[in-house]
């Protein structure tokens, strides 16, 4: 029984399209039809109709329909299914037969055509007899036909040649051969389509009918035969929904059946069949966990259905096939986007589909375990144990491994894919092992040594171990003398000058190679010195090197200790202990040696220095004076080796980069951290292994000079000043060194906006630019005791102002723009944001070219001292001329503030601070309106006011003006007024005002409307003129001057 006997059939795997043969076409020879045959299959989008289409000579033979039953009474089927069913009715038997024959509508010799188109007709329908299949006609014309019912003569030969041919209207199609051939090839199609949907109906129809024949005593397999053919109709017939109903009850009828040994194998197959079809059908309906639900209770219907226990390999292999099937199902699921996760993925059922193939391997190895070639005849049930006899043997040629190693790479592409490592690297080590057996050592060996890492570094120990013997026995077999005598170390540390014996448990045969090959590569080995790098292993020794401290002067002998610990079963002695630095010139110092004879390897020495003792930390001191030219530089340990064994014989140097450290030595170090379990106590001369951290690199520093530096300043500094700094420099040295100098400056390696603008100068009195650098190096400061000094000192810088700028009307209110030349306010205020007081020498701004003052600018906070928190103003009145249109913020200019502090000498410069000022929106107004009134009136007193309107635009100004009058005043003058002001002139309106009430009154309201700008509103005016007057009561002497003022 051959591995491909338990695939299951193409014609079950592929999606049922309905199956259409063409006739009549010559695909080889003639072009048009060439056309015709390409159009309909080649490049088929997903969006056309799901047909299969055949070209067949006309003649074709097409399987004989056998005569149907009229009762079932007698009756007795030879199984569930035929095995050719699908297949036939796939590929074999169409739902329609497309006759093609070229036949214009105008053709001279029309009834000859016709004739021999009803000929052809004819045939096919012999060939098909008994059959329900449909029978069309094409005819392939030149020229494009007309509208239905222009074309009298078209109509009248159609139904002539649907008549001669016996078929009805529907049944002929015409496919004119021009550019939109292709077009006409889908309206086809999809005719076609709807006969097979007919024929597939009718098929349907056809089989439910033999249902009423049959009963359940003796028609078991009928009915599930009929089932399933009802099922796979409508799958043809694209009613997946029918076709999934009709597969569930034909699985359960299945079920049904009684079983036994002789049908177990054929009650299986047909159930996985099924089964498939019913998984796929869940996920092409986008219902996977039906699908799953479904795998599940199929699986737990048949697991235990094994049939005879002679052949038990071959229900493993059903199993491991079931479990593949659905794995590919779900795959091809994903693909067109169902989406997995990490707990349900394919995956797990490739991992489950090569669980039973591993099954079917060792019940095959304990079965199947005969030597002698049998024939059998299967009809003589009398040779029933002899053919069981065969399927054994037939078995035993299997290639088990293969199809096992396969199977495990899906399922570990799979886990690979889903992000579940240790799933993977468990499915790794078993195809390693898979490879071991199938006699592929080097493949075996990759894969275990691409675990191996994984396993060392979680600390997995038990499982670390099984893979190594594994690991050991494949490099034993290929005698790959350097990675055996690692994975010996690795598990217990044993080295030989001669061959190692066989490892347990090896193929003889291949034992016998292995040695022939050993002794052929140790004889041709140049070196017998051997190098393991044991940071990628967990070797048998651990390791740790530290320096005492992360830095040494260069007077002080630099010390480190190294730290060793075996974890190996029994004492074991090294030869030799050597560390290697960056500055290969230490390396000398640092090496310690033993001779010892080769019997005396694995004895216990106590008072041998290199003698290591099971579960024991030994410590190693060291000690070397580092040269003159490191200082500044670091020393590191760049590896640690220890030699076992003798270098005139074999030897095993293991080599720690660093300062040591393994594949596991982090995870530990995890692990020893978190853990809240108490250490337990030591003696004095004994050290707790977790307890030691690596420190595998020093500083090598100066000696610390006898000399001290002062700094005396007032921090902190203020922004753009000349910050003061005294130096004072005092040696306690013995004595005199000369050619002392001195470094000052901003600290090198900071930000380099902040190298850029900081500058420093030995010259008080004058200020810095940008020609002084940040840093000056070598001053001179005479002859000191020797030493140097470093004095780093962290100036913090303020601001020394907070300054705020506003623009306001002459109401002294917020404006977010001016108007082209209406004056206008800018005022400041200057807020002391420095700790220590300073004095404001003086003010000024400087206007931009865009701006004009009003009056003289002058500053009004000469010689103010302001302390921390005080604040002085300043106000300034200003005009914009009017701007360019479409011109966006206008710039205003800069305020400049000319400060220092109280504190500082006269010597010292003063500070330049520029505050840049905002910029302002600038819109002109066509109106402008000012007002001239005293500051304030008295009841009953004549109050005069005068309005001035002027025209701020070139256009002549149609402008009505009214005066609303108020509860406080009474007043003469014109109301209601409709005047005209020229371009660039002014008008002005005489009031008099007459107070009725003391206080803070309401003027009678101005409003003016501008006929060309309707926009202008009475709200934009009153910017521009008071709406308020403070009255004084009647009789009252009060002082004129003090009330203005307020």
């Amino acid at each position: 029984m051959s591995p491909s006997q338990w695939d299951f059939p193409v014609e079950l795997c592929c999606r049922p399209m309905a199956f259409v043969t063409l006739t009549g076409l010559d695909v080889v020879y003639n072009a048009v039809h060439r056309a015709v045959w390409d159009a309909f299959c080649a490049n088929r989008r997903a969006d056309r109709v799901p047909i299969s289409f055949k070209v067949l000579p006309g003649d074709h033979e097409y399987p004989k329909c056998r005569t149907k039953r009229t009762s079932y009474e007698w009756y007795i089927p030879k199984g569930i299914l035929k095995t050719g069913w699908m297949n036939k009715h796939l590929n074999l038997v169409p739902a329609l037969v497309v006759v093609f024959y070229e036949l214009d509508w105008d053709e001279p010799q029309w009834k000859e055509k016709q004739s021999e188109c009803a000929t052809r007709v004819e045939i096919v329908r012999q060939s098909l007899q008994g059959r329900n299949t449909k029978v069309a006609v094409v005819l392939i014309q030149k020229k494009t036909p007309l509208p239905p019912g222009e074309d009298v003569i078209a109509s009248e030969r159609a139904a002539a040649l649907c008549n001669a041919c016996d078929l009805s209207g529907k049944s002929l199609f015409v496919l004119p051969h021009t550019d939109h051939l292709v077009g006409y090839i889908i309206r086809l199609e999809n005719a076609f389509y709807e006969h097979a949907q007919t024929y597939y109906y009718t098929e349907i129809r056809r089989v439910k009918s033999h249902k009423e024949y049959l009963n359940k005593t003796t028609h078991q397999l009928l009915f599930v035969r009929h089932q399933f053919k009802i099922a796979f109709f409508s799958e043809l017939k694209q009613d997946t929904q029918n076709a999934l109903k009709n597969y569930r009850t034909a699985y359960n009828l299945v079920h049904e059946l009684r079983a036994h040994e002789t049908n177990m194998l054929e009650i299986k197959t047909l159930a996985g069949f099924i089964n498939y079809k019913i998984c796929r059908l869940c996920f092409q309906h986008n219902t996977p966990l039906d699908a799953i639900a479904q795998f599940r209770k199929h699986i737990d219907l048949c697991k235990k259905k094994i049939g005879s226990a002679e052949l038990a390999f071959e229900h493993a292999a059903w199993m491991s096939k079931q479990f593949q099937a659905f794995g590919d199902l779900f795959d091809e699921a994903i693909k067109l986007g169902l989406t997995a996760i990490q707990t349900q993925n394919p995956g797990f059922y490739y991992q489950q589909a090569a669980y039973y193939a591993q099954e079917r391997k060792q019940l095959a190895t304990t079965l199947c375990n005969h030597e002698l070639e049998l024939g059998f005849d299967l009809n003589d049930s009398e040779k029933e144990k002899v053919g069981i006899l065969a399927l054994q043997l037939k078995e035993k040629k299997v290639l088990h491994s293969e199809i096992i190693i396969t199977l495990l790479s899906n399922a570990v592409a799979q886990f690979k894919k889903y992000k579940c490592p240790r799933m993977k690297s468990h499915l790794m080590v078993q195809m390693g092992e898979e490879y071991y057996y199938a006699k592929d050592y080097t493949k075996a060996l990759k894969l275990l040594d691409y675990v191996l890492c994984d396993y060392r570094s979680e600390g997995w120990w038990t499982l670390l171990t099984s893979i190594l013997i594994t690991a050991l026995k494949c490099s034993y077999l290929m005698a790959q003398i350097k990675d055996y005598i690692t994975y010996s170390l690795e598990l217990l540390g044993r080295v030989e000058n001669e061959n190692p014996d066989p490892e347990p448990d090896c193929d003889p045969a291949s034992v016998k190679a292995a040695q022939k090959l050993w002794a052929d590569r140790v004889s041709l080995a140049g070196s017998n010195v051997f190098t393991i790098e044991v940071q990628d292993f967990v070797p048998f020794v651990q390791c740790k090197a530290r320096f005492l401290a992360p830095s040494f002067h260069v007077d002080s002998p630099v010390q480190f200790d190294i730290y060793l610990k075996a974890d190996c079963p029994h004492p074991i002695r090294f030869s030799k202990l050597c560390v290697s630095f960056n500055n290969q010139e230490y390396n000398q110092y640092c090496v310690m040696e033993e001779v010892y004879e080769k019997s005396e390897m694995f004895e216990s020495s106590m008072q041998e220095t290199l003698c290591l003792i099971p579960g024991k930390t030994k410590k190693f001191i060291f000690k070397f004076v580092a040269k003159t030219e490191d200082v500044g530089k670091k020393i590191e340990i760049t590896s640690v080796d220890l030699l076992l064994g003798s270098e005139t014989g074999r030897c095993v140097i293991l080599n720690w980069h660093g300062g040591g450290g393994d594949a596991a030595s982090s995870q530990e170090a995890l692990l020893a951290a978190r853990s809240f379990k108490r250490r337990p106590k030591l003696p004095d001369n004994e050290i707790h292994w977790d307890s030691l951290t690596v420190q595998a690199s020093t500083m090598i520093i100066s000696r610390v000079p006898n000399i001290s530096v002062q700094l005396n300043h007032e921090p902190p500094a203020l922004t753009n000043e000349m910050y003061c700094l005294i130096v004072t420099i005092q040696s306690h040295e013995k004595t005199v060194a000369k050619d002392v100098k001195l470094t000052a400056g901003l600290k090198p390696g900071q930000d380099a906006n902040l190298t850029q603008k900081t500058h420093v100068t030995l010259n008080g009195t004058e200020m810095c630019d940008d020609s002084y650098p940040a840093l000056i190096p070598d001053i001179p400061v005479g002859d000191l005791e020797p030493g140097e000094k470093d004095e780093t000192v962290t100036i913090e810088t303020v601001f020394p102002f907070d300054v705020a700028a506003k623009f306001v009307s002459t109401k002294f209110e917020h404006l977010d723009k001016v108007f082209a030349d209406i004056p206008f306010l800018l005022m400041t205020d200057v807020l002391s944001a420095s700790p220590w007081a300073l004095t404001i020498v003086t003010s000024q701004l400087q206007l931009s070219p865009s701006m004009t003052p009003v009056d003289h600018l002058a500053s009004y906070v000469e010689n103010v001292v302001l302390q921390t928190g005080e604040s002085a103003s300043e106000c300034f009145c200003l005009r914009c001329p009017p701007v360019t249109a479409g011109q966006g913020g206008v710039a205003t200019g800069s305020y400049i503030i000319t400060w220092k502090r109280i504190s500082a000498v006269k010597s010292t410069p003063v500070v330049n601070t520029v505050i840049t000022l905002p910029h302002v929106i600038v819109e002109s107004i066509p109106l402008h309106v000012n007002a001239d009134l005293p500051s304030f009136g008295r009841v009953r007193e004549s109050l005069p006011v005068k309005y001035h309107l002027q025209n701020k635009t070139n256009l002549v100004q149609d402008v009505e003006v009214s005066v609303e009058p108020s509860d406080a005043f009474m007043f003469s003058g014109l109301k209601q007024i409709r005047l005209r002001i020229l371009p660039g002139t002014e008008q002005e309106m005489l009031y008099n005002f007459y107070p009725l009430m003391a206080g803070y009154q309401q003027l009678p309201s101005l409003n003016i409307n501008l006929l060309r700008f309707p926009h202008f509103t009475n709200q934009m005016l009153r910017r521009f003129i008071p709406t308020h007057i403070f009255v004084k009561p009647q009789g009252r002497q009060a002082d004129d001057a003090s009330i203005a003022a307020a």
